[in-house]
């Protein structure tokens, strides 16, 4: 796997000449942040060796390099998820790849449902943990000495120093950012309302399907992870209504525009 990570960076090497700082990763119904940048160049991910392609609506499935805020960026504009098939290599492998050109942090959104009734749909979560609930980890099998120990510590898997700077910037710009733990489930069927109960005792405040395979292997590098939750549906067990993928697109284009924000305030504090 080395050598196609390899590979494929030396591929985007080729055809860009942006040198990224920090790379980001856009969650279901978060892509209008690349609307606010100066965009220099675009990849689709189907052009690029060794990757694979978006199968999930509102995931446009391309590499967008320019700036955003003063800052250089790469952005995934549409991530990979276990539920669309992939193993966990193949839905880590850009973070990997973003990594070998350079980048000195990595910011991740997703989409989620709040376990916590403090929060509210269409509101921003900064995740401070994760419990992980997905059935592989990125990491297993043989260990790539090139880019990181065998046995990566996670005692704090979120980078301190980025998530101060969030609540920073959020409290600067009036942005209301609750904290919390991001619990990833399998998916792609939501939770019941016993998963919801069984999630809430363990400890979450929020459930997701994507973020934790990337946060992982981000600490695996040695890569600065922070990461933020956009609500987009209440998962109360006892008042539990049918979800439609439309309200989760309603709220998260609700919230988008808070965490662009957010994400380009960040900028001017790397």
């Amino acid at each position: 796997m080395y050598q196609h990570i390899v590979e494929a960076a030396d591929f985007i090497r080729k055809s860009i000449k942006t040198q990224a700082q920090t790379g980001i990763i856009l969650g279901t119904g978060l892509g209008k942040l690349v609307d606010q940048m100066q965009i220099e160049a675009e990849i689709s991910y189907s052009d690029i060796p060794h990757f694979v392609v978006s199968t999930v609506e509102a995931h446009k499935g391309r590499l967008v390099f320019g700036t955003l805020n003063g800052r250089s960026v790469v952005v995934m504009n549409g991530r990979f998820h276990f539920y669309e098939g992939y193993n966990m290599q193949q839905i880590t492998f850009p973070v990997r790849v973003m990594k070998l050109l350079g980048i000195s942090e990595l910011l991740v959104s997703n989409a989620c449902g709040t376990i916590n009734p403090a929060f509210k749909a269409s509101s921003l979560m900064l995740i401070d943990d994760h419990i992980n609930f997905l059935p592989m980890n990125p990491l297993v099998g043989p260990n790539i000495a090139e880019l990181g120990p065998r046995f990566p510590d996670m005692s704090r898997p979120y980078d301190p120093s980025i998530n101060q700077k969030l609540k920073s910037t959020a409290a600067e710009f009036d942005i209301e950012l609750n904290e919390g733990v991001y619990a990833a489930w399998i998916g792609p069927s939501l939770e019941t309302r016993a998963e919801y109960r069984f999630l809430k005792m363990a400890g979450a405040d929020v459930v997701g399907m994507s973020t934790v395979p990337e946060v992982i292997v981000a600490n695996h590098m040695q890569l600065p992870v922070a990461a933020v939750s956009v609500v987009t549906d209440l998962c109360d067990p006892d008042n539990l209504k049918p979800l439609k993928i439309e309200d989760v697109l309603h709220h998260a284009a609700k919230a988008e525009k808070k965490l662009s924000r957010l994400f380009s305030e960040l900028m001017t504090h790397l």
